[in-house]
């Protein structure tokens, strides 16, 4: 019989930053993340059986994915196979719903679709650790997706496959708004694997930036206890600005941002320091600009953001769910 399922899973944003990796055949992080799965920018995938291919096809928003994105797919699926005993090769269709490949974590939101999709067309139980677990040796903050609201990744211990993610709070701990400053719409120079290889490599911060995340994530992970925004927001600042210095100071060096980036966080600062909101910034690898806030200023710092030269756009972002499965 033929297999067929779909999962619908959310983007993540990192607060305490991963970037660097422990043991890169495994794809393990150097640093533990925290992160926040983000409502409104999802991933649909649907993964059919089809016993008439001989080997598998991917499809990324309605056409013939790259190569390069096609093997990670089949790396995954391969090792589902082997767990389900089932050797049919599979049609799977992703559509992002949201800018693909541009820093938005389109990745993560995407395997662990996958993940999740694939192993219940191939008739195999849901096991959400097991599914962190597959979507991290694709993409390690894909690992956090799988989960809803305030999730963390701890560093991997070299060879430790059995790593995963795993809530911390769920969506409605907190009423924060995430406002999302969209500076581009393409993808993005350098991805963020090439980007951290280089820093791991390269960049005489590396050492100190692994060394110093282990405190960062956990004052982010204390304010989000104590639902407070000043702690967490400070902490989430210093986490985004230390990896990018890390990056800016690699060979050659690696540069996410551009002059709407710079706006944009000129205008998170002008908001919290002279209007005095509670509203704190943050980026991943990539050039948009994320403002954490609370709910109730959230209209505020949208307009704010939207207004600001260099910014195209904006999207408002609340705690999400965790992978949905159909």
């Amino acid at each position: 019989m033929t297999g067929k399922a779909t999962a619908v899973a959310r983007a993540n944003i990192a607060l305490a930053k991963y970037w660097g990796k422990s043991d890169e055949t495994l794809n393990l992080p150097a640093v533990p993340s925290v992160s926040m799965t983000l409502a409104p920018m999802r991933t649909e995938t649907v993964v059919t059986l089809e016993p008439k291919l001989e080997h598998d096809v991917f499809e990324l928003d309605g056409a013939r994915a790259s190569d390069k994105e096609s093997a990670r797919v089949a790396v995954m699926l391969a090792e589902i196979r082997d767990e389900a005993r089932d050797h049919t090769h599979a049609h799977v269709a992703s559509r992002n719903f949201f800018p693909t490949a541009g820093g938005l974590a389109s990745s993560a939101s995407g395997f662990a679709a996958l993940a999740s999709a694939a192993r219940s067309a191939y008739g195999l139980p849901r096991d959400d650790r097991r599914a962190s677990i597959l979507a991290r040796r694709a993409s390690a903050s894909a690992a956090r997706s799988i989960f809803g609201g305030w999730v963390e990744l701890p560093a991997g211990a070299r060879g430790d496959d059995s790593l995963a993610a795993y809530p911390l709070f769920g969506e409605d701990h907190w009423d924060l708004r995430l406002v999302v400053a969209v500076i581009t719409e393409g993808r993005k120079d350098v991805s963020s694997r090439d980007g951290m290889g280089i820093s791991r490599r390269t960049s005489p911060y590396y050492d100190a930036w692994v060394e110093q995340s282990p405190r960062i994530a956990g004052t982010i992970r204390e304010g989000l206890s104590k639902r407070d925004l000043a702690m967490l927001g400070h902490a989430t600042e210093q986490s985004f600005t230390a990896m990018h210095a890390l990056a800016f100071a690699s060979s050659p060096f690696t540069l996410y941002f551009q002059p709407g980036s710079l706006a944009a966080l000129s205008t998170v600062r002008r908001l919290r320091d002279v209007q005095g909101i509670s509203v704190f910034a943050t980026m991943d690898a990539g050039p948009h600009v994320k403002a954490l806030c609370h709910a109730g200023d959230v209209e505020h710092v949208a307009e704010a953001l939207a207004q600001t030269t260099g910014v195209l756009r904006t999207i408002v972002a609340d705690p999400g769910p965790g992978v949905e499965l159909e």
